[in-house]
């Protein structure tokens, strides 16, 4: 199984960039479906990014052209490169893996799934202030 580390997470002010960075261990990360997810105090979980072990990279609607997520399979890593950030970007950011496409589509879009994820980094605090 694998394990997930998340790093990279700070304050900043709104416009500004961070970068996240999941460390994974136990395993290649190229063989798990992967995504970034976000939670934000008194809301649900919801998905921001995720790779698919068939490369395809999805995005929700609220980071589209702002977040960029990569993989440097070098360094068994998953990124997640955050531009433009906003103050509704304030959240602590989650890794998670499994190795289901399914489960991890579906989490990405319905929130109430996230928990059917098999593993999750234990997150990265980022605050945006305006």
């Amino acid at each position: 199984q694998v394990q997930l580390v998340e790093s990279g997470g700070g304050s900043v002010q709104a416009g500004g960039s961070l970068r996240l960075s999941c460390a994974a261990s136990g395993d290649t990360i190229t063989a798990y479906n992967m995504g970034w997810f976000r939670q934000a105090p008194g809301r649900d979980r919801e998905g921001v990014a995720s790779i698919m072990t068939d490369g395809t990279i999805r995005y929700a609607d609220s980071v589209k052209g702002r977040f960029t997520l990569s993989q440097d399979v070098s360094k068994n890593t998953l990124n997640l490169q955050m531009n433009s950030l906003q103050p509704e970007d304030n959240a602590m950011y989650y890794c998670a893996a499994d190795r289901s496409p399914f489960k991890l589509r579906l989490a990405s879009q319905i929130a109430t799934m996230t928990g059917r994820l098999d593993y999750w980094g234990q997150g990265a605090q980022v605050t945006v202030s305006s």
